[in-house]
């Protein structure tokens, strides 16, 4: 319970804050970016240094593969923003209900393994990320039936639907990337900055994966 006390008050200010970021203006939403960037850094580089303690070439390529990666993170991330930033909270929804789906169905259907990457992951909680990942559809059309607020309309569910299934592939496939990494490390967790999670790369790994393939898909498709 103390555990979980710290998971459910770490991640109210987690909320609190990205609210902030997210609806103050674009210019804290990019100071935040960078911040969370430089952490992400400091912790895969930290994984990285684990599993090649002697190879310094093979860290240094990765360290530079990491900060070309974030670099273009903050940029898709920045340049994805709108005042009111509607389009980057359903995109950060589906990634949240595609991990809430696949912890509560995987965790009260388990079953087979998915991969021996993360034995915690089951078929059953795959299949749940995918069908959680279409909640923030329901969601919106709520609220633009409730307020009429345009922001809140959505595209065409045939154009929807295929976004919101495919961007969960993508967090499912960067949150098994990350778990690889731990696993060759042998650490449950990226860090410690967050009480009872760990550290911010085991909670937004799916995330920063997701915000790249979105401004892609958005700028190919719609």
């Amino acid at each position: 319970m103390n555990n979980l006390s710290k998971r459910i008050i770490t991640s109210i200010i987690l909320i609190f804050i990205l609210s902030i970021s997210l609806f103050y203006n674009k210019y804290i939403w990019l100071i935040t970016l960078i911040f969370v960037s430089l952490v992400l850094f400091i912790e895969f580089n930290n994984l990285v240094n684990k599993i090649w303690k002697k190879e310094k070439k093979t860290i240094f390529k990765l360290n530079i593969f990491s900060s070309l990666f974030l670099l273009i993170l903050i940029y898709v991330s920045y340049e994805s923003y709108n005042n009111p930033p509607t389009g980057l909270v359903f995109i950060i929804l589906i990634c949240i209900f595609s991990d809430t789906g696949g912890y509560l169905i995987g965790n009260l259907i388990g079953g087979k393994k998915l991969t021996k990457i993360s034995p915690n992951k089951t078929i059953s909680g795959s299949i749940g990320s995918f069908l959680f990942s279409l909640i923030p559809i329901v969601i919106f059309w709520g609220l633009y039936n409730f307020t009429n607020d345009l922001s809140f309309k959505a595209e065409s569910s045939l154009k929807l639907i295929p976004k919101c299934l495919f961007l969960c592939l993508i967090c499912q496939l960067g949150d098994l990337f990350i778990s690889y990494f731990k696993r060759k490390a042998k650490v449950e967790d990226t860090g410690a900055i967050l009480p009872g999670h760990g550290g911010l790369l085991d909670r937004i790994d799916g995330i920063i994966f997701v915000l790249p393939a979105a401004y892609l898909i958005d700028k190919i498709f719609f």
